[in-house]
């Protein structure tokens, strides 16, 4: 009978991984997933490239020669004849292709950056934008936050070039990628307010009560993530009691948005108490998990270049957006017209309405 010692015996080496093994997996298949991006990409340009050279044929063609519809649908037929295993040469797509050579006549823009994005996101910049400039924007930021072509098309819809002109906030300064971008993508710059019944003269304090009898609509206007935590809320910071009129935290950007209700135009005063209240939170309420807090002050009107300015060293992220409320008719008219309950009272007797004068 054989001993023990004649067995087979595994060393150690086999039985369990090298110490750092896990980290040469995690490195490779790091390295690899690069490899294939950057694979797929230059196929992409190439791709872009080729149809824009197809394209500039198409237009000079029709130019020097009167190229009309039935050539186009015979050389669709030729060369996909020719190339059968290639797809994106039907009729349509030519045609799309002598749009995409017109709408970037210049090669070197062609090349650098329109290249860079898929050739579907490329056909949702022509069929949704107008102008050069506009094209431009939403491809440059497709290239920077890897938008698909559903994403781009949601952004083209909710006018971002619109929204992102009209920002007035420091998030590309105190928060980083992507959560500055997320955050300049959920903050608006104005919020429509027209569903409080504002009847009297406007206090902070009354604009603040309505806003929480009418919470669901706010949260509706305040948008996606918005989860609501209180108002008024005290926090204590050296033995003083301080409250912050709207407190949130937002579930997708993982922080807590502190809100400022202001009846008046915006005063720098304004953004060096958002950054005290948001020192405090980040000191008091965040864990270490969450991002640094967001103040959002909303103000009757704005003036950009003075938001500018008390914007540009704050260390904290902040926004000042204004908003607007329901359009009130003026007191020589108040009198002129019946009020709601006597709209009301006038429908349910079928009495006849006063008519204007």
């Amino acid at each position: 009978m054989p001993s023990t010692s004649d067995s087979p015996i595994e060393t150690t080496s086999h039985k369990s991984s090298p110490s750092d093994y896990r980290g040469l997996l995690s490195h490779l298949k790091s390295r690899i997933q690069t490899a294939r991006v950057k694979a797929q990409l230059a196929v992409n340009r190439e791709l872009v490239t080729l149809y824009w050279d197809i394209g500039q044929i198409i237009v000079k063609r029709q130019e020097t020669e009167g190229w009309g519809k039935s050539v186009i649908d015979r050389l669709s037929r030729d060369l996909k004849d020719e190339f059968p295993e290639m797809t994106g040469f039907s009729p349509r797509n030519l045609k799309y292709m002598r749009k995409f050579a017109i709408a970037w006549p210049d090669q070197a823009i062609v090349q650098q950056t329109i290249a860079q994005i898929p050739w579907g996101s490329n056909l949702t910049l022509l069929e949704k934008l107008d102008t050069p400039k506009k094209r431009l924007f939403y491809a440059l930021k497709t290239i920077e936050n890897g938008w698909s072509r559903n994403v781009l098309a949601h952004q083209i819809e909710s006018q971002l070039h619109l929204r992102a002109a009209n920002q007035s906030n420091n998030f590309s300064l105190t928060l980083p990628k992507p959560q500055s971008d997320l955050a300049r993508e959920l903050v608006k710059d104005r919020y429509n307010l027209e569903f409080l019944d504002v009847q009297d003269q406007l206090h902070e304090r009354k604009l603040e009560q309505q806003l929480i009898e009418q919470l669901r609509h706010l949260l509706l206007e305040l948008g996606v993530g918005f989860a609501f935590i209180g108002n008024q809320y005290r926090i204590e910071v050296a033995d003083t009691d301080y409250f912050l009129d709207l407190l949130f935290y937002h579930t997708r950007l993982h922080c807590y948005v502190v809100v400022e209700l202001k009846i008046d135009s915006f005063k720098p005063e304004y953004a060096g108490k958002m950054q005290f209240y948001l020192s405090a939170v980040d000191d008091l309420l965040s864990s270490e998990q969450d991002a640094p807090s967001i103040g959002i002050l909303l103000c009757k009107e704005r003036n950009k270049v003075v938001v500018e300015y008390a914007l540009r060293d704050s260390a904290k992220p902040i926004a000042v957006a204004d908003y607007t409320l329901k359009q009130t008719l003026p007191d020589n008219l108040k009198d002129a017209l019946p009020d709601a309950r006597a709209l009301e009272q006038m429908l349910q007797t079928d009495e006849e309405l006063p008519a204007s004068t």
